[in-house]
């Protein structure tokens, strides 16, 4: 059985999310989801989400594609998160090609495409603007 393990923030939940899960879910058996809390955000992002992280977790963890999620604290804390899931596989998001490269000797890492043409950022301007 492998484990897959991926991390985001998944505010305003959009089909990008849904098809990096999808994708990430056909590359084991089980998918942990470590979706990142309020205060991570806004260390990275020096702004909250839209959504709560008890609502962003509690959508992700609906999805039939995921079989875990737990709340992500820091980033300093990823190798201890992938060795507690027992994880076989880090997925993220090919904007983060090769910053995760470090983890390679306790799990293969995979950058996956994202979706074209849509991001959080991207709708909450478009929202902002109306």
């Amino acid at each position: 059985m492998s484990r897959v393990i991926t991390f985001g923030t998944f505010d305003i939940f959009h089909l990008g999310h849904l098809q990096i899960l999808k994708r990430a879910r056909a590359l084991g058996d089980e998918l942990i989801v470590g979706v990142s809390t309020d205060a991570l955000n806004f260390s990275k992002k020096q702004r909250n989400p839209i959504c709560c992280q008890n609502s962003r977790s509690e959508i992700v963890e609906a999805l039939k594609c995921v079989d875990r999620v737990f709340f992500e604290e820091s980033l300093a804390l990823k190798r201890q998160y992938i060795t507690e899931f027992k994880a076989d596989i880090l997925v993220m998001g090919d904007d983060w090609q090769g910053k995760f490269d470090e983890f390679n000797d306790i799990c293969q890492v995979v950058y996956l495409p994202r979706t074209p043409s849509i991001s959080t950022t991207e709708l909450i301007e478009i929202v902002k603007e109306r």
